[in-house]
């Protein structure tokens, strides 16, 4: 078993881990973006599928979140022991970025092919579920669910929005964080499962997975029978279109998931751990 690792040294793993990052191909980081959305996306439809019955009813919604949150966090634990390339973790990068390691347009060269990867990925699995026929289950209440999840992203201010994902990607840097400090398997899955299933519990905006949830929604809606048993008006159906994902939802999260990560987290540690020279040994 290795031994874990002290905070500072987690801080000096993730700046040398950012000069790889940032010198990977495009190649590399669009294909393990790609297999990222897709493991976060099969958590987001696993964790709908746990839950959505819980979640169509207003009496047991919170007992519904705190379900779909124990199954999301195997999304995560993919990405970090599988191999996977995401965008939400990628942003401590900004560690290696404020020690002067990596040049500004490396980090977002990495964050834009990984942010790719993951769009198409989530988008692939959303057109799998749906075209599948998945989402009739529960006599087509899953489906339903999966229409009013999409429209209530998409139903956010800016604001409110950014501030969901500030708080998300906090969290899901954190779960990131301790999986880098644990010394063996099971220790990196712990590390991972408790800030994720607290993240999803607490209903925070996570842009990656939103590109599953919204689009799944606007390819579900086109399904008559889901689109009533998701109990939306017909404005809100007509309200969740791919521009309203774009600019009310993905935008705003990815705004905040980017600050979430890389200063309330990144920045905070570096600040304290590595602004005066690396870490050392404990």
């Amino acid at each position: 078993m290795s031994a874990i690792k002290t905070p500072g040294e987690i801080c000096q793993f993730v700046s040398d881990l950012g000069v790889k990052k940032a010198a990977a191909s495009a190649s590399y980081l669009i294909l393990l973006g790609v297999l990222a959305g897709a493991f976060i996306a099969f958590a987001a439809q696993g964790s709908n599928m746990a839950a959505f019955n819980l979640l169509a009813d207003p009496g047991t919604y919170g007992l519904g979140r705190c379900l779909a949150g124990t199954v999301f966090p195997t999304g995560l634990m993919l990405v970090l022991l599988a191999g996977g390339e995401l965008f939400t973790g990628n942003t401590l990068m900004a560690v290696t970025l404020v020690q002067g390691r990596i040049s500004f347009g490396a980090m977002l060269r990495n964050w834009g092919y990984v942010y790719l990867g993951n769009f198409l990925g989530s988008v692939l699995l959303a057109h799998m579920i749906v075209s599948s026929g998945l989402l009739g289950s529960g006599g087509g209440l899953l489906g339903g669910v999966t229409v009013k999840i999409a429209s209530g992203k998409v139903s956010y201010s800016f604001v409110a929005a950014f501030y969901l994902g500030i708080l998300c990607n906090w969290l899901v840097c954190l779960a990131v964080w301790l999986c880098f400090g644990a010394g063996d398997m099971a220790g990196k899955i712990l590390g991972v499962f408790c800030p994720i299933w607290l993240f999803i519990t607490s209903g925070f905006e996570h842009s990656v997975a939103n590109m599953y949830y919204v689009p799944a929604g606007i390819m579900a809606k086109s399904t008559a029978a889901w689109a009533a048993a998701s109990g939306l008006t017909p404005e809100k159906l007509d309200a969740l279109t791919w521009g309203a994902f774009i600019w009310k939802n993905l935008l705003p999260v990815t705004l905040g998931n980017i600050v979430g990560g890389s200063i309330f987290v990144g920045m905070a540690y570096w600040f304290a751990y590595l602004r005066h020279g690396p870490a050392t040994k404990a």
